[in-house]
């Protein structure tokens, strides 16, 4: 029987969040996941930490003006839990308009931060919670680690869908883990693009081409999210004119490429919000990887290899004894798994 290949649309959000304002963040994502269903796109990915916007602080000032500013609580306290009621709201969008969600956020953890991309189903069911495996330059001072078990490709409906977050893009290993299995839908989410313009590496156009070079790599298509920055968050982050020579209103370059590299959307001006769609088809896929497949026929495993460890990594590791001391001052006869503190759950 000949393999029957989905065709759908996709859609990919260029827009500013409400900076530091979760609910109000909220109510825009919702709006966005509500225009793309209508629009008939199957999936909808956000940018960058894009719940509640991205720390720009960091780039700008030191860490005691940050602090002093009240930046570092603000964004704490705006950071997404996943089991709170505001997550709740996103879970029931996606649920309502049987669209497939994936959505980039600070998520909060007990008192820890990370660089998270939370994948919703049409059902409004998680599909995978992951991490940046590792925080780019000065997001370090903000953000925890992910780990290897966070690069991961998840066989759906849509085809077999992945997701990393800005610089992972350049992480050649990191890449070769996702080519591995198979990838076929990408969503690579950016922040914005007009900071440190100064500096050719952060700009649109290598960025962008990291998006493109994934696709071509990867024989993958690639749905590429990036954040705007707007004139209210410059007013917000810029108290003085040092800060406004680094960073500027804009950046917005959202694109999607095909697994031959092609562009197959139409760019917006780099200030305007919107949604950037994109209609993919995944029997390319098998076109492009006859010619080049990253881990099959175009490997040399002889030659070259990757040691992957793909296991979730957790500070404490709980576990009860096969016998029962008395003497155990911490001993306790009922002690379970079930027992374990909340914080120390597994985040599936």
């Amino acid at each position: 029987m000949a393999l029957k290949h989905p065709t759908y649309k996709v859609a990919a959000v260029q827009a500013a969040p409400v900076y530091l304002d979760l609910d109000a963040t909220i109510d825009k994502t919702i709006a966005y996941i509500h225009e793309a269903a209508a629009a008939g796109a199957r999936l909808i990915a956000f940018p960058e930490t894009w719940l509640p916007g991205y720390p720009w602080y960091i780039w700008l000032g030191t860490p005691a003006w940050a602090i002093g500013k009240g930046f570092v609580q603000r964004y704490f306290d705006n950071s997404l839990a996943y089991d709170s009621s505001e997550a709740q709201r996103i879970r029931d969008a996606a649920r309502q308009s049987g669209i497939t969600v994936v959505l980039g956020l600070s998520e909060r953890s007990g008192g820890s931060l990370y660089i998270a991309q939370w994948l919703i189903g049409p059902d409004g069911e998680t599909i995978a919670k992951r991490r940046k495996l590792k925080p780019t330059h000065v997001e370090r001072t903000v953000f925890g680690e992910g780990d290897g078990s966070d690069l991961a490709v998840h066989d759906l409906e849509l085809g077999r869908l992945g997701a990393l977050c800005c610089w992972e893009h350049i992480q050649p290993l990191t890449k070769y883990a996702m080519y591995s299995q198979n990838e076929q839908v990408h969503v690579g989410a950016w922040p914005s693009f007009s900071m440190y313009e100064f500096a050719y590496s952060l700009g649109p156009e290598v960025n962008n081409a990291a998006s493109q070079i994934y696709a071509v790599e990867g024989s993958c298509f690639v749905v590429a999210p990036c954040a705007v920055v707007s004139p209210a968050m410059i007013e917000t982050l810029c108290d003085t004119p040092d800060k406004l020579e680094l960073i500027r209103a804009g950046g917005g370059h959202t694109v999607i490429y095909g697994p031959n590299g092609m562009l197959l959307s139409q760019k917006l001006a780099e200030s305007d919000e919107g949604l950037v769609f994109a209609d993919i088809d995944l029997g390319l896929i098998s076109v492009a990887k006859s010619v080049a497949d990253p881990t099959g026929h175009y490997a040399r495993p002889d030659v070259t290899r990757l040691l992957f460890n793909s296991s979730r990594s957790r500070a404490v590791e709980h576990f009860c004894s096969t016998e029962y001391s008395p003497e155990s001052p911490t001993a306790s006869a009922d002690s379970t798994q079930e027992n374990v503190p909340p914080i120390f759950e597994d985040r599936e």
